[in-house]
């Protein structure tokens, strides 16, 4: 759950209250992670039950540095943060982020010690175009290029034309997708990782669409947005992941 730019200490607490009286699928079945804005990361992992994980929403390239509002990957491990999304979408539009780049910055997280939620993505221009595929494995490869290592990498398609719009791909577009992702990794990486490697899928998921869409052979999960605010409804996508059998699964 992607707690967006969104909140103050009463509702994220509000939040964080919800989520602990919540019935979650065991460890064993599905991971939840809640990732809240940086200036709450403290507060929500002081107060959420322990087999609720916490992740930042972003992390600096490399080590230190006099690089003015961000936050590195070493800051993140001494709070005890153990989960990133790297490469959202909005940070590679908006703030220009390159393939090359969040290949850079997934590579040094983990070398920190840091699990990963890596996104790609289409914006509906190369939808309409017909890149879709192309676009998602070019972001996917330049991730590939940087590490030797997918245990801890969990991978997030997120269609840009359906991030807070209220379009959503239709499961059989989101299957079709996640399906030749696997297929990239069985070509350019390994047969293990393609079956191993989580892919799960972020764009306007909410409790009316989620159990369809986790039904998908190859959907691993969500990546949930704005949805993730209604605090009654948005630890349903768990247990609709942990019915299929499929992950946010503890690999452990």
């Amino acid at each position: 759950m992607n707690i967006v730019q969104n909140g103050t200490n009463e509702e994220v607490k509000k939040i964080v209250s919800t989520l602990n009286e919540a019935e979650i699928p065991s460890e064993d079945a599905v991971e939840v992670v809640v990732s809240p804005p940086f200036v709450f990361l403290s507060l929500v992992k002081s107060l959420l039950r322990s087999d609720i994980q916490v992740a930042a929403q972003n992390c600096w390239v490399r080590k230190g540095g006099a690089f003015t509002g961000e936050v590195s990957a070493e800051m993140l491990v001494n709070l005890g943060i153990p989960w990133v999304i790297l490469g959202h979408s909005e940070r590679r539009l908006i703030l220009n982020e390159s393939n090359e780049f969040v290949g850079d910055k997934v590579a040094y997280a983990l070398s920190q010690g840091i699990k990963v939620i890596a996104c790609v993505g289409e914006t509906l221009e190369q939808r309409e175009s017909g890149s879709t595929i192309e676009v998602v494995a070019a972001q996917t490869k330049a991730i590939a290029d940087k590490i030797s290592n997918w245990d801890n990498v969990v991978l997030a398609y997120e269609p840009v034309w359906a991030i807070g719009t209220g379009k959503v791909a239709t499961p059989a577009q989101a299957q079709e997708v996640h399906a030749e992702l696997r297929k990239w990794f069985q070509t350019n990486v390994s047969a293990e990782v393609a079956g191993s490697v989580r892919i799960i899928y972020g764009g306007s998921v909410n409790g009316a669409n989620c159990k369809e869409l986790a039904a998908q052979p190859d959907l691993d999960g969500f990546l949930v947005g704005g949805a993730s605010l209604k605090v009654n409804s948005s630890y349903k996508y768990a247990g609709y992941v942990a019915e299929t059998v499929v992950c946010l699964r503890n690999k452990g």
